[in-house]
């Protein structure tokens, strides 16, 4: 029993349990009853990283130099592959020294970004349902949340005509993602115009979390919302390399921008860490210098496998949206069920896991998110079991 003087800080006791480790004490359940999971839930991807990525890390490592402490702003090298990287796919022009900082992932820069510059109380605009480190870190900064409620009639997108206006003059950050996790959403450069003259109108510092645009098909092109003219007054963007290259379990990724937002985050991450192994800064480089043919490799297995599972879904009475980019799929709920129960009840009959939309927000009720991490033969071993366990969408339903 925890002494009741070890109480925990409020910011801490007012946070719900984390769904994702959650989830994983489920699956560790199952797996200690001797079921076999397909792991259809976390968004990590299953593939190798690329050779050429470990074999400059291993290089790296053997080289005593780079086992120091890194510099607080990541190493010049990486920095200037950041905004090199940039300038190749957005044709935006970044400034190393200032516009660029490393981030052990994307997740820690998300959430600290919300500690260097939101103050208890402060007015926070974040989606519904949502990555869940868009709203956590206003939570543990004790800023007040103003949910801004995505739906499938307008495209899983923000519609700015329902912020009231009090609201709009008093938020002072606003989250958003495109391509979508969880809903695998899409936005047109048009939607990213209208945010950044929505945000230059109200004073808002617009953090976007660009970690899915590799992961695009069918000829579609994510935007960066500093293509935007005069975005990069007021905003940030985070990627990371987790998705794309591979490199989950590595902890790497980036935020770019406004130097004023990112010198903040700086401040705060010197007396947090120490940043990125350096041996990984040099890994990381190699991962952005990749060719184009990776990339293409990579966009088209996902796009197999999402293709290979909504056709699969459909025999089992789900129409479930094709979507141009990410790795996930946004598949319905029976209309009966909850999306913890139903994925639960998955999990439990079949060995097949989905993440409950409700993990991502108040607005992901209904509905499970599931990852494309899976390769066809197990993506096939998951449509079978769901159809010998009778899960199936109702036919009287319209999706």
């Amino acid at each position: 029993m925890t002494p009741a003087w070890m109480k925990k800080a409020q910011r801490l006791e007012q946070l719900p349990p984390y769904a994702f480790a959650r989830l994983d004490e489920l699956k560790a359940n199952a797996r200690a009853q001797g079921l076999d999971l397909i792991d259809l839930g976390m968004g990590n991807p299953g593939g190798p990283t690329p050779a050429p990525v470990v074999e400059a890390a291993q290089k790296a490592l053997a080289d005593p130099s780079q086992h120091g402490y890194p510099p607080f702003e990541g190493t010049a090298s990486f920095r200037n592959a950041i905004t090199a990287w940039y300038h190749r796919r957005y044709g935006v022009s970044l400034d190393p020294e200032g516009e660029a900082l490393p981030l052990l992932g994307s997740k820690e820069g998300l959430t600290h970004l919300a500690l260097a510059y939101l103050d208890p109380g402060d007015t926070v605009l974040v989606p519904t349902p949502s990555y869940p480190a868009h709203f956590r870190g206003p939570a543990i900064a004790n800023a007040h949340i103003h949910p801004l409620m995505l739906t499938p009639e307008n495209d899983w997108l923000i519609d700015i005509s329902t912020i009231p206006e009090a609201v709009a003059r008093q938020a002072k950050v606003l989250y958003f993602n495109y391509p979508n996790n969880p809903t695998g959403a899409t936005a047109p450069r048009a939607f990213f115009e209208e945010i950044v003259a929505f945000a230059k109108h109200y004073e808002i510092m617009l953090v976007h979390d660009l970690c899915y645009a590799e992961l695009a098909f069918d000829g579609y092109q994510p935007t960066s919302v500093l293509e935007i003219p005069g975005a990069k007054e007021f905003s940030v963007e985070f990627h990371t390399l987790s998705k794309t290259y591979n490199m989950a379990g590595w902890r790497v990724g980036f935020v770019v921008g406004n130097r004023h937002i990112i010198q903040g985050l700086r401040t705060l991450k010197t007396n947090l860490d120490y940043g990125i192994f350096s041996a990984i800064q040099t890994a990381a480089e190699t991962a952005l210098n990749l060719p184009d043919s990776y990339l293409e490799e990579v966009c088209d297995r996902y796009s197999t496998r999402r293709d290979y599972l909504i056709e699969g879904l459909a025999e089992l009475g789900w129409e479930v949206p094709k979507t141009k980019a990410t790795m996930y799929l946004w598949v319905p709920c029976p209309p009966d069920m909850t999306a913890a129960d139903f994925a639960l009840e998955v999990l439990q009959k079949t060995g097949v896991v989905f993440t409950p939309g409700s993990a991502f927000g108040e607005g992901g009720e209904g509905f499970v998110r599931v990852s494309l991490i899976a390769g066809e033969d197990r993506l096939n071993e998951a449509l079978q079991r769901l159809k010998n366990a009778g899960v199936r969408y109702p036919s009287s339903v319209t999706v």
